[in-house]
């Protein structure tokens, strides 16, 4: 009997102990403690266009326990206006909080929101992530007060991130490029933004982050293409090109800044300076890498590995 009841007993704090664990992994933190000051239906004697906008948003929402609306509500990230109050209201009266780059620094905005946001696990390392290093407000990018924040949204999100990453506007509006434009690719898909590694790949690499779309290309094969295993910007610009299949280059000029020395036999077909052996790979006159190497991303061809059987089908 005493065996059962030891069981139950680590069964039931494992259980305990997996609920907190998965709560943790999500997102979801304790409800953020009870703010000082005035509540909403004090503030919207004043602020009645920000308390209709509020109303209407996620922070809002009472049945979500990380919502500043159990909290206080304004008071959970301005600050306890009871002086503000008691003086009439007035810009910079009372010692309020405005979350705008203009009267506050990105550090201490970004301090007040991770007060409940930091237990989510893509948001852990902020601190250490690019955006933050370059004193990027959570306000610069998010939308508090709305139902629609525009940079969760998978259509506006692009001319959000836009506003500072002027280069990929111009690069998405490109012939060869991911459909970001038409809403069907996201920024987050392949970034997080919250993240600190050094480009802020959605997962630990940039070939991991391809390969979440890209499985085909993984492999591995009997001939693995290093830059497929290493990093796929080494041909590829994943923004947009002039090119096609978002090419950094052309082939055979593409293939060149690895292969750039020694010799391939070759025979440029129907051209009288076309020759059959000992041609230097810097030469591109009839030159057409792909015609053979079909399968550039890697190849379960049989051939022996050191000949040209290389990636061919």
């Amino acid at each position: 009997m005493k065996g059962k009841r030891f069981g139950g007993l680590v069964s039931m704090l494992s259980s305990i102990v997996f609920a907190g664990a998965f709560m943790i992994s999500s997102g979801f933190a304790a409800a953020p403690a009870q703010a000082a000051g005035p509540g909403p239906e004090v503030c919207k004697n004043c602020h009645a266009v920000a308390f209709e906008s509020y109303s209407a948003s996620k922070h809002s929402t009472k049945t979500d326990p990380r919502s500043p609306a159990n909290a206080g509500a304004c008071s959970t990230c301005h600050g306890d206006g009871t002086a503000h109050v008691k003086a009439g209201g007035g810009k910079g009266v009372g010692g309020m909080v405005k979350l705008s780059t203009k009267s506050v620094a990105a550090d201490a905005i970004n301090k007040t929101c991770l007060n409940c946001h930091q237990a989510d696990p893509r948001r852990m390392h902020w601190q250490a992530s690019v955006h933050a290093g370059r004193d990027v407000a959570c306000t610069s990018c998010h939308q508090v007060h709305t139902s629609h924040d525009n940079v969760r949204d998978k259509l506006t999100q692009p001319q959000v991130c836009f506003t500072c990453h002027k280069e990929q506007r111009v690069q998405v509006n490109k012939p060869s490029r991911h459909p970001i434009l038409e809403g069907k690719v996201s920024c987050s898909d392949c970034h997080n933004v919250h993240g600190n590694n050094p480009k802020q790949m959605e997962r630990g690499s940039v070939v991991e982050t391809c390969y979440q779309c890209h499985m085909e290309k993984r492999g591995p094969f009997v001939h693995n293409h290093q830059p497929v295993t290493e990093d796929c910007t080494i041909c590829h610009q994943p923004h947009g090109t002039t090119i096609a299949n978002l090419l950094k280059s052309r082939p055979p000029f593409l293939c060149q800044d690895c292969h750039a020395s020694g010799g391939h036999p070759v025979q440029a077909a129907g051209l009288p300076t076309g020759r059959t052996t000992g041609t230097s790979l810097l030469g591109t006159v009839g030159r057409g890498c792909l015609n053979c190497h079909t399968n550039i991303h890697g190849s379960n061809s049989t051939q022996n590995s050191a000949t040209a059987g290389r990636f061919r089908r």
